[in-house]
């Protein structure tokens, strides 16, 4: 693999960013660093990385050739025989640096233009030792990927692309999304990749155990706001919680360079963390260290550790004040009884095995803000916690009141904590799946983005509401960092397939939820939506073998509907919608798409106002469901996506 340091200038930082990502991209090593003019303290960091560079690229521009940085590692690149030099602007090269040939890049950086970034690409490689790279294709400014690369040098200091939500993800060819790196086995972990693994509960009762399962969590929440880092999601790790597998296997598989581990003891008003943080190469632990604190500063605790491991990860080069207050525990409490019930329903919660723990959970957050009224994390919790309960147990009558009280919990949460990224997601679920109000969900969801860049689960929120509103290239940049934070889970991988159904890439839509059913074969709605996609894409015999296979009655009915009467098996077709009207009005979203098909144009229509009556939360979908084409053309399915907040053009 090639390596590369990119020399540029501060004023050229957005522009250097995302050429770092498109070489990055090719499968080149790319060492840069946004503080490259911070002063002499990174003297010698700078000149280690520059000396074991196979390709010096400098980005010749109006403001650099003026930069006395640039100019110096200019002419060291130059006098190793290894300078590559390139213009943003056009502006020529400086005096001394005029013998050689300079890529123009003024082409690439005003559009997409690939040719220049070849011939960029091509030079580096004939500087470089390694394997010629693969051909990259322009990376859009603002969304820039990165590619995975292993461990370099021990003895260099490794300056890593560190941009946005750090997904590690090659650039996209030849599908929508780039399935075939989250297949398992070719991608490979970056430095400052991690996985919180849960802490083991040393209390000698096993009745403790949520305890340092909860703390675990809150200090994986707690590193993700470092978007230097790269963490891996609860979902992910928690796969391993009792696997005996020795440390590099599980670091192996899910390509992380470092596994953070760690052991909770508590006693009385007293709790005891030892963490460790362990290298995925060799096994062998880098770092560990106890602390012993009142349970009153357990959320301190959390904020202790991510410091710490984010300093180890290099994720800090100067110790920036700044970054780092950004990386404190949000929304937490110093009252003991209430963390002691905030994290008895976040267990509950998480195993969401049926209907009496999630109403158990909800009250264990009602009971931490009895004793804490202000603890915002709890006040988000409860949120979602109505949230799930209505979408998954309520009557379409309680819904209602438990959707707006959700609205509500988390709104609250918001003023309390607004740096909450759970909160402004669940705001803008709940808004937009609860009370189905597309444009009011968008800017807590937005802002959920913006905090969140590197949580999976919020991250896949948003990019299902982008999917869902027609804004498909936010959905796909979104969720590529989701994947690669949480490729074991497959609620992602069955997201994935619902985004690129959205955007109407029906053969994209199926390897994601085949591996999604990979992981969990019992995993619902993800057969049918195997079969809406294999249906759009003619083959009407899959899609029917596909939606016999669903669990899920409504779904499954409702597929069989549409793909018996697009047979012109108008008898099953018959049978199948019989079944839709026996469930009732809880599915009357899919009775809509099987009238749709019958072409029952207005019995259509009146159901549809009856779901919206009802807030049915299907309808989230109809901005962009091809089985409601036939409607699409009339007034009344206009003025229904009005009323939905659907406010962009429609697909």
């Amino acid at each position: 693999m090639s390596t590369v340091f990119l020399s540029y200038c501060r004023s050229d930082q957005a522009d250097a960013a995302r050429l770092a990502a498109a070489l990055a991209a090719a499968g080149l090593d790319v060492w840069w660093d946004h503080l490259i003019e911070g002063g002499a303290a990174f003297a010698k960091r700078i000149e280690s990385a520059l000396e074991g560079a196979d390709a010096v690229v400098v980005l010749w521009s109006a403001r650099s050739i003026e930069s006395d940085w640039v100019l110096d590692e200019a002419a060291r690149g130059r006098d190793l025989r290894k300078l590559v030099p390139a213009s943003l602007d056009g502006t020529p090269s400086p005096l001394g640096f005029r013998q050689y040939q300079t890529v123009d890049l003024v082409r690439w950086r005003e559009g997409n233009d690939e040719a220049p970034l070849q011939a960029l690409v091509r030079a580096v490689a004939a500087m470089g030792s390694g394997a010629k790279p693969e051909p990259v294709r322009a990376v859009s400014a603002g969304h820039a990927p990165l590619a995975p690369h292993g461990p370099g040098p021990a003895n260099a200091v490794r300056r890593r692309l560190l941009l946005g939500a750090l997904a590690a993800v090659p650039a996209l060819g030849g599908g929508f999304y780039a399935w075939r790196h989250f297949a398992g086995g070719s991608a490979v972990a970056i430095d400052n990749s991690v996985a919180v693994l849960p802490f083991d509960n040393l209390s000698g009762d096993a009745a403790q155990a949520y305890f340092s399962d909860g703390l675990s969590e809150e200090v994986r929440s707690t590193l993700t706001r470092n978007l230097a880092l790269r963490v891996m999601a609860k979902s992910s790790s928690s796969r391993f919680a009792t696997d005996q597998r020795d440390a590099t296997e599980i670091a192996n598989e899910l390509r992380v360079s470092y596994l953070l581990r760690g052991t909770v003891q508590r006693q009385d008003d007293t709790v005891r963390v030892t963490v460790s943080l362990v290298e995925g190469q060799t096994g062998f632990d880098s770092w560990s260290e106890t602390f012993t604190k009142e349970l009153t500063d357990v959320f301190a605790v959390q904020t202790e550790i991510a410091y710490a491991v984010a300093d180890r990860l290099s994720a800090f080069v100067d110790g920036d004040r700044e970054d780092r207050e950004g990386l404190a525990a949000v929304g937490g409490t110093t009252d003991p009884t209430a963390l002691d019930a905030y994290l008895r329903g976040r267990t509950l919660y998480d195993l969401s095995s049926d209907e009496a723990s999630e109403r158990a959970a909800l009250r264990a957050f009602d009971d931490a803000l009895a004793a804490d009224a202000n603890f915002a994390a709890a006040h988000a919790a409860r949120a979602r916690s109505l949230t799930a309960i209505a979408n998954q147990y309520g009557s379409p009558d309680e819904n209602v009141r438990l959707y707006a009280e959700a609205v509500t919990a988390a709104e609250r949460a918001i003023a309390l904590a607004p740096a909450l990224a759970e909160a402004h997601s669940t705001l803008g679920f709940t808004r937009f799946q609860g009370q189905l109000d597309a444009r009011g969900a968008r800017e807590p969801f937005e802002e959920s983005r913006r905090l969140g860049a590197g949580e999976a689960t919020v991250l896949t929120r948003f990019a299902q509401y982008a999917a869902r509103c027609g804004r498909h290239d936010e959905a796909r940049d979104a969720l590529e960092p989701a994947l690669v934070r949480d490729p074991l889970n497959p609620l992602i991988h069955r997201a994935a397939g619902g985004i690129a159904y959205a955007g109407k890439h029906f053969a994209d839509a199926i390897p994601p939820l085949e591996k999604a059913l990979a992981m969990n074969p019992k995993l619902t709605r993800a057969h049918a939506a195997i079969g809406d996609a294999r249906l759009n894409l003619g083959d009407i015999d899959g899609a029917i073998a596909a939606y016999a296979n669903e669990p899920v009655a409504d779904m499954r009915f409702a597929g069989l509907a549409v793909a018996y009467r697009r047979a012109g098996r108008a008898g099953e077709a018959d049978a199948a919608m019989g079944e839709l009207h026996a469930l009732g009005d809880r599915v009357l979203y899919q009775q809509v798409q099987a009238l749709a098909e019958a072409r029952a144009i207005d019995v259509a229509f009146d159901a549809l106002e009856r779901a919206h009556a009802l807030r049915d939360s299907g309808l989230i979908y109809a901005r962009n469901d091809p089985f409601l084409d036939p409607l699409r053309g009339d007034a009344r399915f206009k003025a229904l996506l009005e009323r939905l907040g659907f406010d962009l053009p429609v697909a």
